[in-house]
């Protein structure tokens, strides 16, 4: 039960720290990236308070989590490429996503180690 309350309760202080000025709409996209958890209705059983998801589910191997660093990392290179270093709506929406995706993996890599 901790275990999920941290993917509500991390992206909050995330998004409470490091984007202030929408910190509701980036705490709403943070959290949308659950939506990656789909995968696990494809486990036989759904769930199992003992399996690490990392590496079991498909949106949870090494492959997808090198999509979602690219996801999260992308964006601050077009920024970076910016003459005014100003955000594109679209590269923060892409950029966000990535760090949930990101956060949620890190999250449930926790879970592996216990």
């Amino acid at each position: 039960m901790i275990h999920l309350g941290l993917h509500f309760v991390v992206p909050l202080v995330v998004a409470l720290v490091f984007f202030r000025t929408s910190w509701r709409n980036a705490t709403f996209i943070l959290i949308a990236t659950m939506i990656v958890d789909v995968d696990h209705l494809l486990a036989n059983p759904i769930y199992d308070p003992n399996r690490c998801s990392i590496g079991f589910h498909p949106l949870h191997t090494l492959p997808a989590i090198l999509v979602y660093v690219a996801l999260f990392v992308g964006p601050l290179y077009v920024r970076m490429k910016n003459k005014d270093r100003s955000w594109h709506p679209k590269a923060r929406l892409v950029h966000l996503i990535g760090l949930g995706l990101l956060i949620h993996m890190a999250l449930d890599g926790l879970d592996c180690m216990v």
